[in-house]
């Protein structure tokens, strides 16, 4: 007698391949770009800061060495006893020489002072002459040490005409007079035009560095793609072999329950029926001996149909998975489990799925049954959202799942790979003498 297949062909799982894998390559391109934008961020700010220090340390040494130039070539070779002296004429040679860099936005102001703290010129008049406390680097510096640049507001007595201007870029470096004799020219520049000039140098450099940054990025793309879409790929093959072996092994259970039921179990009930005659019609003295065969015989038949049951599943299209569950746990109670079954009165799921946790179903219970010893079992389907879930729950002896299958248990390790396949998961809890859980959740679609 032959009756249709167990289960659909699987096509529309077989249609999910193409878009889950472009959705999985999507996926793991949009995780590549965002750990590259990340990755981007992390090392520009960085190195966007060690740039702009070394902006700002070019620009400050660029102002200290115009300060030089301007100390050596055009302040002191005037810097004469006459000027030192106060010589109004030496003092107008001077002014002269640096009205082209004072009347200028850039040179704010020049201060030359001697040894002693005296300023003998500025270009504030009121100040040449008069003496004030000298820092304390200003001994190191006259001995011909470090150059002086910093950036702040000025607070000292001899800038109180200065206050007023702000932030200025102060510049202290050693020059020697016409006689040789070592002074501290000091010049203070707009730290506006500073900043302008070292802002132009970061938009020189920064453009190029994150074009370079961005060129990488894009460089390392395209290898990303083919390498997450022959990923992709791969396992894509994994699936449709994992789905093909799904679909060989329905048929070949669908065979063996065909051949059972036509050949074996028909020629076996034929059998039954024969020893039933002769128990009733043979010899007085054999009669208990045909009895005890057809006992025997009827037992083994009943476990051949339980077998085939088992191996050729009901029609989903016909009873659906509800129906199809009952009817999984209706035996248990003659084989002394207390079965409860809990689901919604309606189960939104297509038939590929229906009949993918029905098979988590029976292989669950079959290891009840088999090898936990349970006295009860539940059985619980629910919706929530997207997902369905079924939990399968024992009183068994229970089990280590981390260590190696024993018999009956490896069926659910293949069973896990079988619901990863449609996007799902399959866990399973378990410790000695206290049960087992399996648990299966899937989407809707």
């Amino acid at each position: 007698m032959s009756r249709p297949p167990i289960y659909p062909a699987h096509a529309s799982l077989h249609d999910e391949d193409g878009s889950v894998a472009r959705s999985e390559v999507r996926s793991a391109v949009t995780r590549f770009l965002l750990i590259g934008l990340v990755t981007l961020v992390a090392i520009s700010v960085p190195v966007a800061l060690w740039i702009r220090g070394q902006a700002e340390r070019h620009t400050l040494a660029s102002a200290v060495q115009r300060t030089h130039e301007l100390a050596d070539h055009a302040v002191a070779p005037l810097i004469t006893d006459e000027l030192l002296a106060g010589d109004p004429a030496a003092l107008r040679r001077l002014d002269d020489r640096l009205a082209r860099w004072v009347a200028g936005d850039y040179v704010l102001r020049v201060k030359v002072w001697d040894p002693t703290g005296r300023v003998i010129y500025s270009d504030l008049p009121s100040l040449i002459g008069r003496t004030f406390p000298l820092p304390d680097w200003s001994t190191d510096l006259l001995a011909g040490g470090t150059d002086r640049a910093s950036v702040r507001t000025e607070r000292r007595a001899d800038n109180e005409q200065d206050s007023a201007l702000g932030e200025l870029l102060e510049i202290n470096v050693r020059a020697m007079d016409a006689s040789g004799r070592p002074l501290i020219f000091e010049a203070y520049f707009d730290d506006e035009a500073v900043h302008a000039e070292q802002l132009a140098l970061l938009r020189e450099i920064i453009p190029a560095f994150a074009l370079s940054l961005i060129a990488l990025q894009l460089g390392q793309l395209l290898p990303a793609i083919r390498l997450a879409r022959r990923i992709q790929g791969e396992q894509v093959s994994r699936r449709r072999l994992l789905q093909h072996a799904i679909v060989a092994s329905d048929l070949e259970r669908g065979r063996i329950a065909r051949e059972l039921h036509d050949e074996v179990i028909q020629d076996l009930s034929g059998l039954s029926y024969s020893f039933e005659a002769e128990e009733a019609h043979g010899p007085p003295g054999e009669r208990p001996l045909f009895g005890r065969a057809r006992s025997i015989l009827q037992r083994n038949l009943g476990t051949l149909r339980a077998m085939t049951t088992e191996l050729y599943p009901p029609d989903f299209a016909r009873l659906g998975l509800a129906e199809a569950l009952l009817r999984l746990t209706d035996p248990l109670a003659d084989q002394g489990v207390e079965a409860t079954v809990s689901m919604p009165e309606r189960i939104d799921l297509d038939q590929d799925r229906a009949a993918l946790l029905y098979r988590v179903a029976r292989e669950a219970l079959t290891n009840t049954v088999k090898h936990a010893g349970a006295g009860a079992v539940e059985l619980t389907l629910t919706q929530d959202g997207e997902r369905t879930v079924l939990t399968v729950r024992d009183d068994g002896r229970g089990f280590d799942p981390e260590s190696a299958s024993p018999d009956g248990h490896l069926g659910l390790r293949i069973m896990r790979d079988t619901v990863r396949v449609v996007g799902g998961d399959l866990w399973i809890t378990s410790h000695a003498g206290e049960g087992a859980t399996v648990v299966a959740t899937l989407s809707r679609v």
